[in-house]
């Protein structure tokens, strides 16, 4: 072997594993790397369109281990937490959780989160795994600097990354019933954006209502020790194995962003529309870091925003450029793109000037060195079934 092809391979970054890694192997899976990690594209000869449909029609599981798990401690934890992020997190109902956003101090998203409130001085944090070791450097530094305040010193902040859990997104219209028959526990106690520690045929496991295809469903957390056997447990008939390649396209049709592709650092919460995370109390007094450029754009609007778009013809891929009409003047991009399998067309996401943002403006988008028809679509593109109770 070459010493340029040793030392390529010395320096390629071993890929981590979840806790299922062999289990995915076991049930034929197509394993890529994605976010650091080798996670299912999908398995054995089921395509990504059948596993895909299969959600929306019946009942999937997604290995979503790869995902960090944290709890953060303490008396101050909730001011701590709400400076960190632009969310009203005081008034949040033990276990219940927001989606939420960390900001830089120019207000940029870090990453976006989903973060549940267990007690006034516990919280269970979950974020994107190709942002670990940005957001685990980030927590460390900040509550270095909170603890070191006169806030900390009344009470400080800890903060517990739960290694090598498991987290399974158990997703689709039957997923309750299949649950159901596995626990005394009345799911239907458990609405949308609630959770609760529910036992599941032996197992006291952390059960989050909600996830990220758009249908009903739930995201289990597991202990290192027990994932494997929950694994199985959760994915007898009907409940089918699904991979990446699903849960893009099912992401994208319930327009929902990806972290990487339509959420970086320069991007604010309200270039993305997500300014429902930001609290009421939060829009008058801030307190919150990136609050600055926060708060004015939601006073005078920001300079692009993020939209919907259905594509004729081929579909938009990330990095197509947007086109006022004419073709003349570049009004935005594409930052994902796919052909919808439940609505037979090519949907779009992307951000675009301020002012050519309404719902049904009709612009040109370049695909493939050809600029073709597009039509601004409200999001999501697909009916949400969350279990509201």
């Amino acid at each position: 072997m070459s010493y340029r092809v040793l030392s390529l391979l010395r320096s390629r970054p071993t890929l981590r594993k979840t806790g299922l890694y062999d289990f995915h192997v076991a049930h034929e899976a197509k394993m890529v790397p994605f976010a650091g990690y080798s996670m299912p594209l999908a398995y054995g000869s089921v395509g990504q369109i059948a596993s895909h449909n299969h959600v929306r029609n019946s009942v999937g599981i997604f290995d979503v281990g790869h995902m960090v798990q944290s709890n953060f401690r303490g008396k101050t934890v909730t001011e701590f937490l709400e400076w960190l992020t632009p969310s009203s997190l005081a008034s949040l109902k033990p276990y219940s959780s927001t989606l939420t956003v960390l900001l830089n101090p120019e207000g940029g998203i870090i990453d976006d989160t989903i973060v549940t409130k267990h007690a006034s001085d516990a919280f269970y944090v979950v974020t994107n795994a190709g942002r670990r070791d940005r957001d685990l450097a980030w927590f460390k530094e900040k509550i270095q600097e909170w603890n070191a305040s006169e806030k900390g010193k009344e009470g400080p902040v800890e903060h517990e990354v739960l290694e090598n859990w498991g987290l399974l997104a158990l997703q689709g219209p039957d997923a309750a019933a299949y649950l159901q028959g596995l626990t005394s526990f009345d799911l239907k106690q458990l609405t949308f954006g609630t959770s609760a520690f529910v036992p599941i045929e032996g197992f006291n496991l952390h059960v989050a209502r909600g996830g990220y295809t758009g249908e009903d469903g739930f995201e289990i957390s597991i202990p290192p020790s027990q994932t494997v056997e929950v694994a199985e447990l959760l994915s007898k008939s009907p409940v089918q194995l699904i991979g990446l390649g699903a849960r893009d396209s099912l992401r994208l049709e319930a327009g929902m962003c990806l972290y990487g592709n339509d959420l970086d650092e320069t991007t604010t919460p309200v270039e993305a529309g997500l300014s429902w995370v930001i609290g009421k109390n939060r829009r008058e007094n801030g307190g919150f870091i990136g609050a600055e450029t926060v708060l004015r754009q939601l006073k005078e609007g920001p300079s692009r925003r993020r939209v919907g778009l259905i594509v004729e013809g081929a579909p938009a891929r990330q990095g197509a450029k947007i086109f006022s009409p004419s073709g003349k003047e570049e009004l935005g991009i594409v930052t994902s793109g796919i052909p919808s399998p439940t609505l037979g067309k090519n949907i779009a996401m992307g951000y675009i000037k301020s002012g050519w943002h309404k719902k049904g403006t009709e612009v040109e988008v370049e695909v493939r060195k050809q600029l073709r028809k597009a039509v601004l679509t409200p999001m999501p593109f697909t009916k949400p079934n969350y279990w509201r109770g």
